[in-house]
């Protein structure tokens, strides 16, 4: 098959969760034997035509030079340039940004989009733009052919709002079992004396809330923030607030996943704040690199985490975490979480799935002889 992916800056990842994901799969689709496509950015670094035999396409890409608005061009560049390629299956990966466009979508593809997370909940948006998002969803599932959700509370949300079906395909992770306590040198870290959090800056991910409980539980221990946190007010703004509690060390952003996944697996406690959206990669991340989470309490988290982490709702809760709990005593959470990165979540699943929907989304659409719209129900 002839398979694009669009809706991410592009590969290798420099970004977040659907760039990670993209040069996952479509490494493992070229593997499979099949013609893949990545539309990257044109302020991506990677610049040549090829990333592991995977064929990149840039468009031109103005977002550095004009904000947010420049997103909305990107994606209009790249469905463009998709109408003449031909494709068997044009993979979105979101909608927030592509979903106005939709009557430029090529005809002859299968449209199958993963439907992330409910983008119009983050509090970043101002409402004019929260309802825009909403419009924006309600184009996205009427738009395509088929549907992902990467968690359950996705899938249910899509089935009681627009009555329409959705594959559940969570990301994945790759176990790490090769730890290395040489990377702790270059932090002056400790072996399980410090805490971390790793998110992006935004307020829906709670990284107030927790660096609150930190300082509320008047614990001295080294807390690693790590992420952008000079791109962004917020993130100026978290750094300014807590300049005078010197164990908190903002260290901004690290995409050398051998050196996070040794943080995480050295770390006493791991933050997850994340509270919209579905199964977050770094989440997955956490769990296949034995760390011992504390996570938001929220059904996107539960669902994947179960009993084996431990959950917070506010500061408080967060204070209480750090003065009663360590991963030590807790080592069988930190197991079973691992465990179900091996038989569950696991890119060789995940990445399976996906290919063995794309067969499904295909023959049902040929047997069909024409697409449906809203999303078709497998």
């Amino acid at each position: 098959m002839r398979i694009a992916i669009i809706g991410t800056r592009g590969i290798p990842n420099y970004h977040g969760g659907f760039e990670q994901f993209a040069e996952y799969f479509s490494v493992f689709l070229v593997e499979q034997g099949h013609e893949v496509y990545v539309y990257n950015s044109s302020s991506h670094p990677h610049k040549e035509s090829k990333y592991k035999d995977v064929n990149i396409i840039s468009c031109k890409d103005p977002e550095d030079k004009i904000g947010t608005a420049g997103q909305f061009i990107y994606d209009f560049n790249c469905i463009i340039d998709s109408r003449k390629r031909k494709f068997d299956i044009l993979l979105q990966l979101g909608y927030t940004s592509s979903s106005i466009w939709y009557k430029l979508l090529p005809s002859k593809p299968v449209i199958i989009t993963n439907m992330d997370g409910l983008e119009w909940m983050r509090s970043k948006y101002s409402r004019f733009v929260q309802k825009f998002l909403r419009f924006a969803e309600k184009l996205g599932v009427h738009s395509s052919d088929f549907l992902i959700s990467d968690s359950i509370g996705i899938q249910n949300y899509l089935k009681e709002k627009y009555k329409v079906n959705s594959k559940y395909i969570a990301y994945g992770a790759s176990l790490f079992e090769h730890a290395d306590i040489k990377v702790l040198n270059d932090y002056e870290l400790e072996k399980f004396k410090y805490n971390l959090l790793i998110a992006r800056f935004e307020p829906e991910n709670n990284l107030e809330t927790i660096l609150d409980g930190v300082v509320l539980s008047g614990k001295k221990d080294v807390f690693l923030v790590i992420g952008k946190h000079n791109t962004n007010s917020f993130g100026v703004y978290l750094k300014d607030k807590y300049k005078n509690d010197k164990h908190i060390r903002f260290i901004g952003g690290i995409y050398d996943i051998r050196i996070l996944n040794n943080l995480r697996y050295y770390s006493n406690l791991y933050f997850h704040g994340h509270s919209v959206g579905g199964t977050n990669p770094s989440l997955l991340e956490a769990m296949a690199s034995k760390t011992l989470i504390i996570a938001n309490d929220n059904q996107f988290n539960k669902s994947i985490l179960e009993s084996d982490a431990f959950y917070f709702k506010d500061k408080k809760d967060v204070k209480k975490i750090i003065l009663s709990v360590n991963k030590n005593d807790y080592y069988n959470k930190v197991e079973r979480c691992f465990s179900k990165i091996r038989t569950k979540y696991n890119w060789d699943l995940i990445n399976q799935a996906y290919l063995d929907y794309f067969y499904l989304c295909i023959n049902q659409d040929k047997e069909k002889g024409l697409k449906t719209s809203p999303a078709q129900n497998i």
